[in-house]
């Protein structure tokens, strides 16, 4: 994967966080409870966070030619599926098994963050 490869994964995942915000600010504040409403807004939020976390290693990638940091982008973009996206399909009905996935997802999230971290650390 390159630098362009990692952008354009940042963008598209930027372009889905904002449509499912748009989509639980507009479409689902009556149609869920509570609790579902959140889990989805939590969704919502980390997807967001980390796309644009994501955006900058894409960015830096341009520049730092390390293994490492392509990396930590396939362990950021497992990370925002794993999290954000078992948090969606639990929202929606998806088996209470599901929820495995989730602190799957943070970890690879917190393993892309100290990878991408040491990465930058060590490069030329």
């Amino acid at each position: 994967m390159n630098d362009r490869t990692i952008l354009a994964v940042a963008g598209s995942s930027l372009a889905l966080a904002t449509l499912c915000g748009a989509l639980g600010a507009h479409e689902l504040k009556g149609a869920l409870t509570p609790l579902a409403l959140g889990t989805f807004e939590t969704a919502v939020r980390y997807q967001f966070y980390h796309s644009l976390g994501l955006l900058a290693v894409g960015i830096v990638a341009g520049s730092h030619r390390a293994v490492w940091i392509v990396r930590s982008a396939w362990l950021l973009i497992a990370g925002i599926a794993l999290f954000s996206g078992s948090l969606y399909a639990l929202t929606f009905g998806a088996p209470h098994v599901f929820g495995v996935l989730t602190p799957l997802g943070g970890l690879a999230l917190i393993v892309g963050w100290v990878t991408f971290a040491l990465a930058v650390r060590s490069a030329d």
